[in-house]
């Protein structure tokens, strides 16, 4: 654990900030899952966000693709945890969403060491994290609840992203990576009851007014993920009464990392930090 303190007056001690890395969280069938920590400077109680990565459901880390939110939380006064989950091939749905609940009851119940309100804390995800957390807001149980849900660019309308490849014949001479298909624990995507699995875990299928409120973060020219699944499930939201907004990254292509070297798309931030504070209140 690293503790950094901001100078302090003598009759005033520092309370510092708390940096923790590779803290395991969870060990469901042995496996251990880990999460990094960050708190800031203060007695708190802090808003807080559990960050779930990226990856086509079989790559990534706690540490790749959702870089960018680390500093921009931090400087915004909210704690933060970046998780590891059980991935395919090896794991199926639904052990990486039991992943994500483990890990918001794990901060819950350590809330006063991180000096985290686990009244106000959210999931963000980006891509299959982005499916990950929004599923979770879907689907939550009462231990798991969190107060609001991020996600970018996530594949929340599973039927409609995997139509194309659905609609081509399998071919054993082209390299496969395994991902959403073994995810949802197929071996080719003409198995029988493959689109009606899809279609009753599709977050857009899950929508309901007992969801937390939302905000898709999505960029207009994304190639792996359609736009538009992001405004028609927040369109799904608002119709059963679940706050729901959209920010578009116009011109921005899949992945946040993707977003980074064009000034006119970090908007995003800003905004993101905005709908997070007024949802959770400051």
């Amino acid at each position: 654990m690293r503790r950094v303190c901001l100078l302090a007056l003598i009759s005033v001690p520092a309370i510092c900030a708390i940096e923790e890395n590779d803290v395991e969280f969870a060990r469901p069938g042995g496996f251990s899952l880990t999460l990094d920590a960050k708190t800031p400077d203060g007695k708190g109680p802090f808003p807080a966000a559990i960050i779930v990565h990226g990856g086509g459901f079989s790559r990534g880390n706690k540490r790749t693709f959702v870089t960018p939110l680390f500093d921009l939380l931090s400087n915004a006064g909210f704690a933060w945890f970046t998780i590891n989950y059980r991935m395919a091939p090896d794991y199926q749905l639904p052990a990486a969403a039991d992943d994500v609940e483990s890990a918001v009851r794990w901060v819950k119940a350590h809330a006063p060491k991180y000096r985290v309100d686990p009244k106000r804390l959210a999931l963000i995800g980006e891509s299959a994290g982005g499916f990950l957390v929004a599923y979770a807001g879907a689907t939550f149980k009462d231990d798991a609840r969190v107060a609001a849900v991020v996600d970018f660019y996530g594949p929340n309308d599973l039927v409609r992203q995997t139509e194309k490849r659905r609609g081509e014949p399998d071919d054993p001479s082209k390299p496969h990576t395994p991902g959403l298909l073994e995810f949802m624990g197929f071996k080719s995507w003409q198995d029988a009851g493959l689109v009606e699995k899809l279609r009753a875990v599709s977050p857009t299928t899950l929508v309901s007014k007992n969801m937390p409120p939302f905000l898709f973060i999505h960029g207009n020219a994304d190639e792996l993920v359609s736009y538009e699944q992001s405004p028609e499930m927040c369109e799904a939201m608002r119709k059963a009464g679940v706050k729901c907004e959209v920010i578009t990254v116009k011109g921005g292509r899949h992945g946040m990392l993707n977003w980074e070297s064009t000034a006119a798309m970090a908007h995003w931030k800003p905004e993101m930090v905005t709908w997070l504070k007024g949802t959770l209140g400051r």
